[in-house]
């Protein structure tokens, strides 16, 4: 677009790899002084309440950081944190064997395929992925097993992301391979997928194996859950908004379904450690194999005053969400993954 700054396009390796270097030193050190604090004998001389109050703050910085990386690991999955010609691709898989399968245990492979069928398919109501979508007035149609759910959705609310990696729900099997993202693929992809599954489990066995149950569950677990909080939260408030529409096959288009995303204001510095995911998220759907994270914040300034001066201003989509943590409770609660049929573009 000749709207767009032209250096948007410019995926500079060297940048992605200190920016990959540096979140993933802050992951080190936040879990390195965790992990010093849980074994002292300081810490194990407190009772267990004092104990949990004492690492809270640290299970939340590290978590924090965790996220941080992981959104260096989405890029590696779009293949923005390289683009070099001999070692690009190597570059971007070893990112984000790193930064997912490694550090968020996270299988990278299983991850990039269903995300990239999401921003394939985004807002479409029945092929999107990453995203289940019900029509309210049809609830009482749902099978029970839907109905229940939602029926307990705070009860899972903590462990979405968990739930969505191990069971399958709604995109297939990350860790094992079943489910509609694994329709057409072959036996050699799924080895290659299965790679990263390895990787994941071996990390995560080696340090259980060397800390113990409960030091791997306070130092490790208990920063993941910090970690998937806001990875649910950014993606579900990303991809639901009041006026929010969805597509069938007969309306559909990449560019409409695109434009239906909201970029989110959390505030500056949460913003920018979390490298604009935020605030950047309809630029990156618009062009999610050409932008990197460091180009964002200027794509969509320049996207925003391109637009009012086309009057297209209406399509772009921001919200202010200072209250994140409130919101993202509020919306869950109240819309769970319904939409309204007026929502529906037919």
């Amino acid at each position: 677009m000749k709207m767009l700054p032209k250096d948007t396009w410019n995926v500079d390796t060297p940048t992605s790899l200190l920016y990959f270097v540096v979140d993933a030193l802050a992951v080190a050190t936040s879990m390195g002084f965790l992990n010093a604090v849980v074994t002292s004998d300081t810490y194990h001389s407190l009772p267990m309440a004092e104990q949990a109050l004492a690492v809270m703050p640290l299970q939340v910085l590290t978590g924090f950081a965790m996220w941080c990386t992981w959104c260096i690991g989405h890029d590696a999955g779009h293949g923005t944190v390289s683009k070099n010609a001999k070692y690009g691709k190597l570059i971007n898989r070893v990112v984000g064997e790193i930064t997912h399968s490694m550090i968020c245990l996270t299988p990278f492979v299983p991850w990039a395929l269903s995300h990239r069928k999401h921003h394939l398919n985004h807002n479409h109501l029945e092929k999107d992925f990453s995203h289940q979508w019900y029509i309210k007035e049809e609830q009482g149609d749902l099978p029970a097993y839907i109905q229940a759910s939602f029926a307990i959705r705070m009860l899972f609310f903590p462990f979405m992301y968990f739930i969505y990696l191990f069971t399958g729900i709604p995109d297939g099997g990350h860790v094992f391979f079943y489910g509609k993202m694994w329709e057409g693929h072959s036996l050699k992809e799924k080895l290659d997928a299965s790679l990263s599954v390895v990787t994941s489990f071996v990390t995560a066995g080696t340090l259980w194996a060397n800390m113990g149950t409960a030091d791997f569950a306070v130092v490790c677990m208990g920063p993941w859950l910090v970690m998937s909080f806001w990875l649910f939260m950014v993606t579900y408030l990303q991809h639901h908004s009041d006026d929010g529409k969805l597509y069938t096959d007969e309306t559909f288009t990449f560019e409409r379904g695109a434009f239906e995303t909201v970029d989110r204001d959390y505030g500056e510095w949460v913003n920018r450690a979390s490298h604009h995911m935020m605030d950047g998220h309809v630029i990156h759907h618009l062009f999610f194999t050409k932008v990197p994270h460091y180009r964002l914040e200027a794509a969509t300034k320049a996207l925003q005053e391109g637009m009012k001066e086309r009057g297209q201003g209406h399509m772009y989509k921001q919200i202010d969400t200072p209250d994140y943590s409130q919101e993202i409770v509020k919306q869950y609660y109240k819309n769970w993954f319904f939409i309204s049929e007026d929502q529906v573009v037919r």
